[in-house]
Protein backbone atom coordinates (compact mmCIF):
# COMPACT_ATOMS: atom_id res chain seq x y z
CA UNK A 1 0.00 0.00 0.00
CA UNK A 2 1.12 3.42 -0.79
CA UNK A 3 1.07 6.63 1.61
CA UNK A 4 -2.46 7.82 1.84
CA UNK A 5 -2.53 11.29 0.37
CA UNK A 6 -4.87 14.32 1.95
CA UNK A 7 -6.71 16.62 -0.01
CA UNK A 8 -9.31 19.08 0.40
CA UNK A 9 -12.33 19.00 -1.10
CA UNK A 10 -13.87 23.38 -1.07
CA UNK A 11 -17.24 22.30 -1.39
CA UNK A 12 -20.43 22.64 1.07
CA UNK A 13 -22.19 20.35 -0.27
CA UNK A 14 -22.01 16.99 1.64
CA UNK A 15 -23.58 14.87 -1.06
CA UNK A 16 -20.90 15.84 -4.11
CA UNK A 17 -18.13 14.90 -0.81
CA UNK A 18 -19.06 11.97 -0.24
CA UNK A 19 -19.30 11.22 -4.63
CA UNK A 20 -15.88 11.99 -4.12
CA UNK A 21 -14.44 10.28 -1.23
CA UNK A 22 -16.25 7.31 -2.95
CA UNK A 23 -14.37 7.95 -6.25
CA UNK A 24 -10.80 8.90 -5.00
CA UNK A 25 -10.34 6.65 -1.90
CA UNK A 26 -9.57 3.49 -3.54
CA UNK A 27 -7.02 6.03 -5.81
CA UNK A 28 -5.31 7.13 -2.17
CA UNK A 29 -6.71 10.06 -1.54
CA UNK A 30 -7.89 11.33 1.59
CA UNK A 31 -10.63 13.54 0.99
CA UNK A 32 -11.74 16.02 3.55
CA UNK A 33 -13.66 18.80 3.57
CA UNK A 34 -11.93 22.21 3.74
CA UNK A 35 -13.18 24.14 6.71
CA UNK A 36 -11.49 26.96 8.41
CA UNK A 37 -13.23 27.38 12.22
CA UNK A 38 -15.71 24.69 11.45
CA UNK A 39 -17.29 26.55 7.95
CA UNK A 40 -16.42 26.25 4.30
CA UNK A 41 -14.11 29.36 3.19
CA UNK A 42 -16.36 31.82 1.06
CA UNK A 43 -16.05 31.94 -2.40
CA UNK A 44 -17.22 34.71 -4.93
CA UNK A 45 -18.49 32.81 -8.25
CA UNK A 46 -17.88 35.01 -11.57
CA UNK A 47 -20.40 36.24 -13.84
CA UNK A 48 -19.53 34.09 -16.61
CA UNK A 49 -20.73 31.20 -19.17
CA UNK A 50 -18.39 28.49 -18.91
CA UNK A 51 -18.17 26.05 -16.13
CA UNK A 52 -14.08 25.91 -16.67
CA UNK A 53 -13.87 29.63 -16.46
CA UNK A 54 -16.19 29.38 -12.66
CA UNK A 55 -13.73 26.08 -11.69
CA UNK A 56 -10.92 28.42 -12.65
CA UNK A 57 -11.55 31.31 -10.26
CA UNK A 58 -12.82 28.90 -7.72
CA UNK A 59 -9.66 27.19 -7.55
CA UNK A 60 -7.01 30.76 -7.89
CA UNK A 61 -9.85 31.72 -4.78
CA UNK A 62 -8.95 28.42 -3.15
CA UNK A 63 -4.93 28.61 -3.32
CA UNK A 64 -5.25 32.47 -2.12
CA UNK A 65 -7.33 31.26 1.20
CA UNK A 66 -4.75 27.89 0.97
CA UNK A 67 -1.46 30.84 0.78
CA UNK A 68 -2.61 33.00 3.52
CA UNK A 69 -2.77 30.13 6.25
CA UNK A 70 0.73 29.29 5.20
CA UNK A 71 -0.80 26.07 3.63
CA UNK A 72 0.20 26.76 -0.31
CA UNK A 73 1.35 23.57 -0.97
CA UNK A 74 -1.49 21.30 0.37
CA UNK A 75 -3.60 19.43 -1.99
CA UNK A 76 -6.83 21.51 -2.90
CA UNK A 77 -10.12 20.07 -5.36
CA UNK A 78 -12.97 22.47 -6.27
CA UNK A 79 -15.51 21.50 -8.41
CA UNK A 80 -18.24 23.56 -10.61
CA UNK A 81 -21.18 21.78 -12.33
CA UNK A 82 -24.72 22.29 -14.23
CA UNK A 83 -27.69 20.98 -16.07
CA UNK A 84 -27.93 22.13 -19.33
CA UNK A 85 -31.94 21.54 -20.89
CA UNK A 86 -31.73 21.99 -24.54
CA UNK A 87 -35.38 23.34 -25.43
CA UNK A 88 -34.20 26.16 -22.31
CA UNK A 89 -31.03 27.41 -24.22
CA UNK A 90 -29.07 25.40 -21.83
CA UNK A 91 -29.92 27.06 -18.91
CA UNK A 92 -29.87 26.60 -15.75
CA UNK A 93 -26.64 25.89 -17.07
CA UNK A 94 -23.76 28.02 -15.07
CA UNK A 95 -26.29 29.08 -12.58
CA UNK A 96 -27.80 25.46 -11.54
CA UNK A 97 -26.98 26.56 -8.33
CA UNK A 98 -28.50 29.10 -7.94
CA UNK A 99 -31.54 28.04 -9.77
CA UNK A 100 -32.15 24.77 -7.17
CA UNK A 101 -31.86 27.75 -4.57
CA UNK A 102 -34.63 29.97 -6.36
CA UNK A 103 -37.31 27.67 -8.10
CA UNK A 104 -35.72 23.85 -7.62
CA UNK A 105 -36.43 21.18 -9.68
CA UNK A 106 -39.92 21.46 -9.73
CA UNK A 107 -39.52 25.04 -11.09
CA UNK A 108 -37.47 23.66 -14.06
CA UNK A 109 -40.53 21.26 -14.00
CA UNK A 110 -43.19 24.19 -14.46
CA UNK A 111 -40.87 25.72 -17.05
CA UNK A 112 -41.18 22.38 -19.10
CA UNK A 113 -44.49 21.74 -19.02
CA UNK A 114 -46.44 20.18 -21.50
CA UNK A 115 -43.28 19.74 -23.65
CA UNK A 116 -42.17 15.88 -24.62
CA UNK A 117 -45.37 14.86 -22.59
CA UNK A 118 -47.48 11.96 -23.69
CA UNK A 119 -50.40 12.87 -21.12
CA UNK A 120 -51.05 14.62 -17.93
CA UNK A 121 -50.66 11.42 -15.98
CA UNK A 122 -47.90 9.87 -17.97
CA UNK A 123 -45.39 8.36 -15.43
CA UNK A 124 -42.12 10.12 -15.06
CA UNK A 125 -39.99 7.23 -17.13
CA UNK A 126 -42.18 7.56 -20.35
CA UNK A 127 -41.65 10.37 -22.81
CA UNK A 128 -43.06 11.45 -26.18
CA UNK A 129 -40.74 12.18 -29.28
CA UNK A 130 -37.74 12.70 -26.70
CA UNK A 131 -35.48 15.84 -27.99
CA UNK A 132 -37.37 18.51 -26.33
CA UNK A 133 -36.54 17.31 -22.37
CA UNK A 134 -32.87 16.50 -23.91
CA UNK A 135 -30.67 17.46 -21.10
CA UNK A 136 -26.98 17.25 -20.06
CA UNK A 137 -25.18 17.05 -16.86
CA UNK A 138 -21.51 18.61 -17.08
CA UNK A 139 -19.06 18.86 -14.58
CA UNK A 140 -15.14 20.42 -13.98
CA UNK A 141 -13.14 19.54 -11.42
CA UNK A 142 -9.77 21.47 -10.72
CA UNK A 143 -7.35 19.67 -8.34
CA UNK A 144 -3.81 21.92 -7.39
CA UNK A 145 -1.23 19.57 -6.05
CA UNK A 146 1.41 22.14 -4.79
CA UNK A 147 2.62 22.70 -7.79
CA UNK A 148 0.26 23.02 -10.72
CA UNK A 149 -3.33 22.77 -10.98
CA UNK A 150 -4.89 19.87 -13.47
CA UNK A 151 -8.68 19.99 -14.69
CA UNK A 152 -11.03 17.31 -15.95
CA UNK A 153 -14.24 17.44 -17.63
CA UNK A 154 -16.83 14.84 -18.01
CA UNK A 155 -20.74 15.06 -18.82
CA UNK A 156 -23.47 12.74 -18.52
CA UNK A 157 -26.66 13.28 -21.58
CA UNK A 158 -29.85 12.47 -20.88
CA UNK A 159 -33.48 14.08 -20.14
CA UNK A 160 -35.65 15.72 -17.97
CA UNK A 161 -38.13 13.37 -16.29
CA UNK A 162 -41.62 14.37 -16.64
CA UNK A 163 -42.39 13.93 -12.74
CA UNK A 164 -39.71 14.09 -9.66
CA UNK A 165 -38.84 10.85 -7.69
CA UNK A 166 -37.23 11.60 -4.58
CA UNK A 167 -35.37 9.58 -2.34
CA UNK A 168 -31.62 9.66 -3.28
CA UNK A 169 -29.32 11.65 -4.68
CA UNK A 170 -28.64 15.66 -4.49
CA UNK A 171 -29.78 18.71 -6.62
CA UNK A 172 -31.57 18.01 -9.97
CA UNK A 173 -30.79 14.53 -9.38
CA UNK A 174 -34.45 13.51 -8.90
CA UNK A 175 -35.57 14.95 -12.46
CA UNK A 176 -32.83 13.68 -14.33
CA UNK A 177 -32.90 10.26 -16.44
CA UNK A 178 -29.36 9.25 -17.93
CA UNK A 179 -29.15 8.01 -21.18
CA UNK A 180 -28.34 4.06 -21.27
CA UNK A 181 -24.52 3.06 -21.16
CA UNK A 182 -22.94 0.31 -23.94
CA UNK A 183 -20.84 -2.13 -21.98
CA UNK A 184 -17.52 0.17 -22.23
CA UNK A 185 -19.55 2.73 -20.44
CA UNK A 186 -19.73 5.28 -23.26
CA UNK A 187 -23.49 6.40 -23.79
CA UNK A 188 -25.77 5.61 -26.37
CA UNK A 189 -28.46 8.15 -27.58
CA UNK A 190 -31.66 8.81 -25.98
CA UNK A 191 -33.98 5.82 -26.00
CA UNK A 192 -31.35 2.74 -27.08
CA UNK A 193 -31.33 0.50 -24.62
CA UNK A 194 -28.09 -0.20 -23.21
CA UNK A 195 -26.50 -2.64 -20.87
CA UNK A 196 -26.29 -0.41 -18.07
CA UNK A 197 -29.50 1.33 -17.29
CA UNK A 198 -31.70 3.30 -14.50
CA UNK A 199 -34.67 1.64 -16.69
CA UNK A 200 -35.93 5.41 -17.10
CA UNK A 201 -35.84 6.03 -13.62
CA UNK A 202 -34.42 9.47 -12.59
CA UNK A 203 -30.99 9.57 -10.04
CA UNK A 204 -33.20 10.30 -7.30
CA UNK A 205 -34.84 6.80 -7.32
CA UNK A 206 -31.59 4.60 -8.29
CA UNK A 207 -28.43 3.86 -5.19
CA UNK A 208 -25.63 5.74 -5.63
CA UNK A 209 -23.62 2.30 -6.95
CA UNK A 210 -25.64 2.71 -10.05
CA UNK A 211 -25.78 6.43 -10.28
CA UNK A 212 -21.94 6.14 -9.99
CA UNK A 213 -21.80 4.12 -13.58
CA UNK A 214 -22.87 7.44 -15.04
CA UNK A 215 -22.16 10.65 -13.13
CA UNK A 216 -20.57 13.36 -14.98
CA UNK A 217 -18.52 13.86 -11.86
CA UNK A 218 -17.22 10.76 -11.59
CA UNK A 219 -16.37 11.67 -15.22
CA UNK A 220 -14.56 14.48 -14.59
CA UNK A 221 -12.43 13.13 -11.88
CA UNK A 222 -11.64 10.04 -14.12
CA UNK A 223 -10.06 12.67 -16.47
CA UNK A 224 -8.22 14.28 -13.41
CA UNK A 225 -6.80 11.66 -12.46
CA UNK A 226 -5.65 10.72 -15.76
CA UNK A 227 -4.34 14.13 -16.60
CA UNK A 228 -2.17 13.78 -12.90
CA UNK A 229 -1.99 10.03 -12.51
CA UNK A 230 -3.09 7.74 -9.74
CA UNK A 231 -1.46 7.12 -6.89
CA UNK A 232 -0.16 4.13 -5.92
CA UNK A 233 -2.80 2.37 -3.39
Amino acid sequence: MGDVRPLWFMTGNLGKLAEAQQILGPLGYQVSQFLIAGQVPEVLEPQADSLLVVAKEKMRQAREILSSLGRGDEAVLVEDAGLFIDSLGGFPGVYSSHALATIGYSGILRLLQGIGELSTDAPASIEGSGTDRSAYFQAVAALWDGEQTHFGVGLCPGRIALAATEGNGFGFDPIFIPDDLRPDGNPLRSGEKGAVSTEGIPFGGVEMVVKQEFSHRRRALDALILAIGAPSA
